[in-house]
């Protein structure tokens, strides 16, 4: 094995991880007298390259790696690449983009195909030592056979068939000759004991579709529990962070390895296995399995929808990688299922950008405002600052003219006593520039507002003596003449129940339906709102996409990948408050 590679901490911002039950226990471990004394604290990420992560990856990402970088350690990459017929190039590219846009940079990069060879050697002698059979039955018939967790299981037939005739067979399993699904290779253990993954598990399959590193090379191909603990013995894995799922599997991972040593010279380095609660989220849906249907269904525009869980999606959406670590930091790490409120990934998403989205003036909902009294023709450059959290942001310029867009829900003709926006005779400030008094509006024939009037106090430009007269209400603006057209896309979630993953199971059950026809019914049809003729300043251009933008006084939102110069395309975000928590009390 080459030497390690010291994972960096300096390409990501913000805190360092905190402390948690399982840097407790690493802590004692590394101390004098503790089980890796001495030994470099090691860990793994071990994704399956069959689909895009999601943010509950970036949870246990961001233990794998946290637990590594606090301890001065090691934290490797490791494709679980067993099952060809899923698994894709395509994944293993986005899932490395993935990782380090969270900020992290693994150690070494290795694959469970690495190991095939290995795997392969390994069943090969606990057939010779008798502790694995060829069993032919049909897979269905031996999930029958292992009983419950409180009936014993029964034995299959082939379990006590010559050592010669299974070995054989198992051979004959990856030369091509045996066809999928005829035949398996089981390990021998125990059908009676109360850990039903003890009672004969199915160690090898049959798959004949060409693998993404080793084409046809294998016909027989290791199973997910079978690779997975040794793979982490190869490696040198001190510390294997699992969900909560994975506890009992765990005797079982140790049970391979110390098959695997008996007879050799082979130092101890088995991993201690550690569980963790996943990151279960309101108005979520996680599962690879739906969000393929999903993706293939069309219900979404692709793995990076802005809609979806995904890490691109929250990507594409504007979600910033600090703003992941400050949610992942609050909700903590424990041995305990929990759903946690998306309201507060979402709070987290608003503290990390108020201190460093760009300020823009951006009007999505039009309605010309007319400044009767300002001369025509006249431009004015106002300075607006681009942050004012970030003093070191700067400014930009943003031109001023007689006539601008403003917000529609912003003027109201006949307004309630404490409604402090504009309505005739009222003073308002419009943002950077000046205090203005609505005059009226004009209407068409079917009464909706085309024009509303104001008029200006010359003297009240920010920075001048009367500026600081006191005006309830500060609206935001561009000047028609002086902006850019633009496309704005509202996204919100894209479930209207709080629980999808249950409720989904639920109407499947009563429906007896598949997972798109449940999906439907719980799926938010206001989920995406697509605005063509929006108006924005022009210096939103000159950023480049992605970038972390807040519309004043709207929300925050990012410049979509797509977005060119000709069509200028801005997500949303997130609002500015939790406006949905309000709605749905």
């Amino acid at each position: 094995m080459s030497d390690e590679t010291i994972i960096s901490t300096q390409s990501r911002e913000g805190p360092a991880p905190s402390q948690n039950f399982i840097h407790e226990f690493i802590a004692e471990d590394i101390a004098p007298g503790g089980r890796f004394a001495g030994m470099q604290v090691h860990t793994r990420f071990p994704p399956e390259p069959n689909g895009y992560l999601h943010i509950g990856h970036a949870k246990a990402i961001c233990l794998d790696f946290g637990i590594a970088e606090k301890h001065g350690g090691v934290c490797n990459l490791r494709f679980d690449d067993t099952n060809p017929t899923k698994e894709d190039v395509e994944y293993v590219e986005a899932i490395k983009e993935d990782i380090q846009w969270l900020g992290y940079q693994w150690g070494n990069e290795y694959y469970a195909s690495d190991y095939f060879q290995q795997l392969w050697d390994f069943a090969i002698r606990l057939i010779q030592e008798g502790k694995a059979y060829i069993d032919e039955q049909s897979s269905e018939l031996i999930a029958q056979q292992k009983g419950t967790p409180t009936q014993a299981g029964v034995e299959s037939p082939y379990r006590n068939r010559p050592i010669e005739e299974s070995l054989e067979l198992f051979k004959k399993m990856n030369s091509g000759e045996i066809e999928e699904g005829a035949m398996v290779l089981r390990a021998k253990i125990d059908m009676a004991n109360p850990n039903m993954h003890f009672r004969d598990p199915i160690i090898y399959r049959v798959v004949k579709h060409p693998h993404h590193r080793t084409g046809t090379t294998w016909k027989a191909y290791p199973m997910y529990d079978f690779a997975h603990g040794q793979s982490d013995f190869f490696e040198g894995v001190t510390h294997s962070l699992c969900t909560l799922e994975f506890v009992v599997h765990r005797p079982l991972y140790d049970l391979f390895i110390d098959w695997l040593k008996e007879g050799k010279d082979l130092n101890d380095n088995r991993p201690r296995q550690t569980e963790f609660n996943k990151l279960n989220l309101s108005y979520t849906l996680m599962s690879k399995r739906n969000l393929l249907t999903l993706v293939k269904e069309g219900l979404v525009n692709g793995w990076d929808d802005p809609r979806m869980p995904t890490i691109c999606g929250f990507r594409r959406r504007g979600y910033s990688p600090e703003s992941i670590h400050k949610f992942i930091d609050k909700i903590g790490y424990t041995t305990y299922d929990a759903l946690n409120d998306i309201a507060l990934l979402e709070s987290s998403v608003r503290d990390d950008l108020n201190s460093r989205a760009t300020r823009i003036s951006a009007v999505i909902n039009p309605v010309k405002l007319i400044i009767t009294n300002y001369p025509e023709g006249q431009v004015e450059e106002l300075e607006a600052i681009n942050n004012p959290e970030d003093p070191e942001a700067g400014s930009h310029l943003i031109e001023f003219s007689r006539e601008l867009w403003m917000e529609r829900e912003d003027f109201m003709e006949d307004a309630p006593k404490k409604y402090f926006r504009m309505t005739p005779g009222q003073e308002v400030r419009l943002k950077n520039a000046y205090i203005v008094k609505c005059t009226g509006c004009k209407k068409d024939e079917n009464g909706v507002i085309t024009e509303v009037y104001c008029e200006y106090d010359a003297n009240t430009r920010s920075g001048m003596p009367d500026a600081n007269r006191k005006v309830k209400g500060t609206l935001h603006w561009v000047s028609c003449n002086h902006c850019l057209q633009a496309e704005v896309r509202l996204y919100d979630r894209l479930w209207k129940v709080e629980n999808p993953r249950d409720e989904l199971a639920a109407i499947r059950e009563a429906k007896k339906c598949e997972a798109l026809e449940a999906m439907k019914e719980i799926i938010n049809p206001d989920s995406l709102k697509v605005l063509p003729n929006c108006y924005i300043e022009k210096f939103a251009a000159t950023l480049p996409p992605l970038s972390y933008l807040q519309f004043q006084r709207i929300g925050y939102f990012n410049i979509d990948k797509e977005s060119t110069p000709d069509k200028l395309i801005f997500n949303r975000t997130v609002g500015l408050k939790d406006t949905w928590g309000k709605i749905n009390k």
